[in-house]
């Protein structure tokens, strides 16, 4: 009886040991479905964004190392290639073309700058503005929005008409019934082309700016504020104390988003403008576009696209970099 005893509990828990790793096998394929159901979910979106984004951004980079003139545009395959020549031309300063795109380069630079910097002082100041509940909130909000929900042509077009020279809108409102200048002033040439520009860009891009900094305002306790006004903190202090730190992931990426959505921006100065965009606002886009398609330069063009994309990683891989050291300093 013991021997028969001994000699059946083994196999009892070899069986039992048996049961629970078939078990497991059963369920893994089912876990496996599980975690490549997600994966299965985004591959259109991911094929989608290789056909709309990747494979032109490969094109144009092979365009770069051609001699793509407007005598190969009905077969660009058959251009010679030209090695790294339209690079080389594009960055010699010393020549027109080069000197040309560095003084793009410097007028989108200062044009972002000053943009970013307005889109977000206005969107923060707005957002601050209309944090605590009063009668007609809900109202003003819709209305603040209203640039961004526009269509970007319509609006662009909108503001042509108000900065024309004889019957615009401006000229009207600053000559004749304000007084402030001599003379109705040329909005759409010369040097004031590039204020009207800046107004344009920051009137529709400040809402975008109000309405992320408006959300994120949402996760900020009010108890926080309620306990500083209690220590005999102003307004001033509690803005500078509690809501920009507060607020600092979020104008991280705000920034960011801000200054890739002006620095590549081509519709607002192509409408405002037309083809060729007076010099005092030459935006890199716009400047690329006269590159391409009137010269008929594409390999020039694409260089200087090139360029462009190198520097704009450049500089969101340095940004991203210090943010993130600067978040883990704060943590520590």
């Amino acid at each position: 009886m013991t021997t028969t005893t001994a000699t059946a509990r083994p196999g009892a828990r070899a069986a039992g040991t048996g049961t629970p790793g078939a078990a497991r096998g059963g369920r893994r394929p089912g876990r496996l479905r599980r975690i490549g159901l997600p994966y299965l979910l985004l591959l259109p979106a991911l094929l989608l964004e290789l056909l709309v984004h990747l494979v032109p951004m490969v094109i144009g980079i092979v365009m770069s190392f051609k001699e793509l003139t407007q005598f190969y545009i009905r077969d660009w395959g058959t251009a010679p290639w030209t090695g790294l020549d339209n690079y080389r031309v594009s960055v010699d300063f010393d020549a027109p073309v080069g000197e040309a795109l560095l003084h793009s380069f410097l007028v989108t630079c200062v044009f972002t700058v000053l943009s970013v910097g307005l889109c977000w002082l206005i969107g923060t100041a707005a957002a601050v503005c209309m944090q605590d509940a009063f009668r007609g909130r809900g109202v003003l909000r819709a209305l603040f929005l209203v640039p961004y929900a526009l269509p970007v042509y319509a609006a662009v077009i909108t503001w042509a008409f108000m900065f024309q020279h004889d019957n615009g809108l401006v000229n009207h409102v600053l000559h004749d019934q304000l007084g402030l200048t001599d003379k109705p002033s040329f909005w759409l040439i010369g040097d004031n082309s590039f204020i009207a520009l800046l107004v344009v860009s920051v009137w529709k891009g400040w809402p975008f700016a109000f309405l992320i900094v408006m959300a994120g305002l949402q996760n900020i306790p009010r108890e926080l504020y309620e306990a500083a006004a209690l220590d005999g903190a102003g307004t001033w202090q509690q803005i500078r104390r509690i809501t920009l730190p507060s607020l600092r992931p979020v104008n991280q990426v705000l920034v960011l988003v801000l200054f890739l959505w002006t620095f590549n921006d081509f519709n607002t100065p192509y409408v405002l403008f037309g083809k060729a965009a007076p010099e005092a606002a030459d935006l890199i886009s716009i400047h690329i576009y006269q590159s391409s398609f009137v010269t008929w330069n594409f390999g020039t063009g694409s260089a200087m696209s090139v360029l462009l994309l190198l520097f704009l990683l450049l500089v969101t891989g340095v940004y991203l970099f210090l943010t993130s050291r600067g978040r883990k300093t704060a943590d520590v």
